[in-house]
Parts: C-alpha cells; structure tokens; sequence
C-alpha cells in the first residue's frame, strides 16, 4: 500500500505541473479507457487536464463519464466552456446534464449557450474537429474515423491552449505519408469570424468569393464551431429578408423606415420613465433649496459634477455591456468588473478633481468652494463607475434586457448621487463658503 500511494502521488504530481502532456496522452487513448482513468481521480485535480482537451476528444470521453463526475466538470470549470461542450451534445443528453445541475449553474450555462439573434453562434455548427500539429497523419485519420464524420473538406489545428492556429484539406492529410505530422501539410487561416459577430460579417465574405469552410472562434481565439457551406445560403436569405422587414417596418425592433406611431409605441413608454426618473433627480435638488439660494454659486456648478459623474457611468457601462455581449466575462465576474472601475473612478475623480478645483478657484478665488467640489468630484465619479458596472450586471441577473434599460437606471443614480454629494457637502461645509 505503501509503494501504491506514492506512485499515486508521483502521478498527481505530474499531472499537476504537465497537463498538456497528459491531455495529449488522453487523446491517443479509446474514449472508454480514457474515462476510466479520469473518473478515478479527483475532479479538481485534473480540471487542467480536461481544459487542455480538443473539443471532440473532450466530447468522446465526457460521454463515457460516471454522471456524478460529468456533473461535477461541468459546474466546476468556467461556465463559457461547459457551455460550449453541451452544445455539442444530443438534444436529449444535453436536457439531461442540465436538469442534474444546480439550478443557478444551470441558468448561468443556459444564458452562455443561447446567441443573440442575427448572430455568427447561432448559425455555426459547433461539432468540428480540432488536433493538435504535432499529431501524424495516421494518428489524425484514425481520429476522424472514429468521430464518423462525413462530408469533411478540411479539420483545423489549434495549439496547447486550444486557440486556432491552422488548417488541413482532407486531400492533402488523405495523400500524406503516415508519419508526416499535421503542420508541416497545414495551411493558414485566411478567414475566421468571432461567434457574437452579426451575421452580415459572413455575407461580405460570401461575397468576397470564400469557399471553404469558416471557423469561428470565441473573444480568446479558441475554436469554438464551424460555419458549413450550406449555412452560406441561409445566411443570406436571412439578411436578405431582414432587410425587406426593416423597409416596411416589420421588426419588433425600431428601425429607421419604421411608421411614426410604431416608433411611438416603442420609445414612449420609456420616455415616461426617463421623465419620472428626472422628477427624482429634481426631488434631490430640491432639499438643498435653501443652501443653493445662500450660495448662488452651487447652482453654476452643479452641472459639472453632473455631467462628470454621467460620462464616467456611460463609460463603465459602454465597457461592461460590450464584456457581457461579447462574453468575456459572465456573472460571476462582478467583484473584479465593479473593483476595476472603482479603481478607475478614483484615479480619474482625482485627475478630474485636480482641474476642475484649479478652474473653480481662478474664477471664483473660494478655497472652500474648491474644496466642496474636488471631494464631491471624486466621489460622485466613484459611484458612478461602480453603478456602471453594476446595473447592467445586476439587470442581467434578474432577466431583464440591460441594453433596454441599463442607461436610464444609470442616469437616475448618476444624477442623484452627483447632485447629493455636492450640495450635501456644501451644506455640511457651508461655513467655507461666502453668501451670495
């Protein structure tokens, strides 16, 4: 027993500080014993292992899984790339694996799995085999016998941290000598597409003439899917015909031929709210009535803090809607998301501050009024930037849409939190001030 927990050790060791090594051992082994090997390891330990995988490898052996085990992966590797392994299952296997999650896992792997409308994720097929280039000819042939896939042109290559990195025509792995490995038969990559791309990208290289197959890719460059030939057309047809629904106002969403009522009815109700919203603004103002009647100069100012506040809110926003659309980050990212631009609001507040208190003192020569507005400049910017990064985080939590509503919620919390930390400052600091 002894001798058999240090080998134990030895070999989880190694496993440790070589997983790329390992995953390229797996994927010359059958499927079954693979999963016979990795099932008997803690799943922790081997998560590197399994992140190193090609997608069909990692698709073979995660079929062959005890279920307990294929659970755990799913719910303790980055949501993203579960994601993309269950959508390359069975409809039937796919609802399976789901209904076994925690709900809340679940929910965050369902939200990465569906694509947004008109996008590349959407019409890719995410089935395509990926090998490494260090793989021989033979060794390649037998893996696509086994994947038993048909109507192949070509397979790509990727590197040790699965990112795209060429590709191979079946004719040529077909005519190569057994021993001749994969990169030195590989092409270049000269079209790719990202899979939150609008699907317009892929009719301009239609367009363009391309005729092979496109890859695409995710936001870090790994091969996450396929775009097939027969997707060209379909891809067309629907641009073509989302064109002539834009021209007689079709869309549920406004477009710019749109009827005049229907633009109405869309844009309204959220004018209501924006206006109830700056009653609120206003109500804030409101307290501080006496102190900007006492110091005229408040009420010159006032807009600047505003205003500040605003564009860094839109700024975080702008940068945190992209991350989330374009999934670089998910939900489980928000403490590092909202401690970024806390960061980035201080040091710009104070940047910010710097010159705005060097204006306000030339043209008004009140150190307190200098004062006042350098602190409620940082301040006002540092939530700024935290609710920029929150709101549409927390919209998307709830299920609502944060593109729809994200910038009117901002500006609500801008605007209260600009005005109240500047006349509440003043009003705390009023004997700084002079009267007038």
């Amino acid at each position: 027993m002894g001798a058999e927990a240090a080998i134990n050790a030895i070999n989880l060791q190694f496993v440790d500080k070589y997983p790329r090594e390992v995953a390229k051992h797996l994927e010359a082994m059958p499927p079954t014993e693979a999963s016979t090997m990795l099932a008997a390891q803690p799943v922790h330990v081997l998560l590197p292992v399994w992140n190193s995988l090609a997608n069909d490898v990692e698709q073979a052996i995660f079929t062959e899984l005890p279920e307990k085990w294929a659970v755990e992966i799913l719910a303790k590797q980055e949501p993203a790339r579960s994601a993309a392994l269950l959508t390359r299952l069975e409809d039937k296997d796919r609802e399976h694996y789901m209904l076994l999650l925690d709900k809340k896992v679940a929910a965050e792997i369902t939200k990465l799995m569906q694509y947004p409308p008109n996008s590349v994720g959407q019409l890719m097929d995410p089935r395509v085999l990926a090998f490494r280039g260090d793989l021989t000819s033979h060794e390649a042939l037998i893996r696509i016998r086994q994947s038993k896939r048909q109507g192949l042109r070509q397979v790509f290559l990727v590197d040790d941290d699965n990112r795209l990195a060429g590709r191979v025509e079946i004719q040529d792995l077909a005519f190569a000598s057994p021993e001749v490995i994969l990169t030195q038969i590989s092409k270049g990559i000269s079209d790719v597409v990202q899979d939150m791309s609008p699907v317009d990208d892929i009719t301009e290289k239609i367009n363009q003439g391309v005729a092979n197959d496109i890859p695409v890719t995710d936001f870090d460059g790994h091969l996450v899917g396929v775009i097939r030939q027969a997707k060209f057309a379909s891809a067309v047809q629907q641009d073509t015909t989302l064109d002539m629904q834009t021209m007689v106002g079709a869309s549920r969403e406004e477009r710019a031929l749109s009827p005049a009522l229907f633009a109405v009815r869309k844009r309204l109700p959220w004018m209501q709210i924006n206006l109830l919203t700056a009653f609120l603004a206003a109500a804030v103002v409101g307290i501080f009535e006496d102190t900007i009647a006492k110091y005229t100069a408040l009420a010159v100012l006032l807009p600047v803090v505003a205003g500040q506040s605003g564009n860094t809110g839109a700024q975080a926003l702008a940068v945190t809607m992209r991350g989330l659309v374009l999934r670089e980050i998910s939900l489980r990212h928000w403490p590092k998301v909202v401690f970024k631009e806390f960061r980035v609001g201080l040091f710009n507040g104070l940047a910010v501050a710097a010159t705005t208190a060097l204006g306000v003192y030339i043209w008004s020569k009140s150190i307190g009024l200098v004062i006042i507005i350098a602190a409620s400049m940082v301040i006002s910017m540092v939530i700024a930037g935290i609710a920029g990064a929150l709101v549409p985080i927390i919209l998307q939590r709830f299920g609502q849409d944060p593109a729809q509503s994200s910038s009117i919620v901002l500006t609500t919390v801008t605007d209260v939190c600009g005005f109240f930390s500047f006349l509440g400052i003043a009003t705390l600091f009023s004997s700084l001030l002079v009267a007038g």
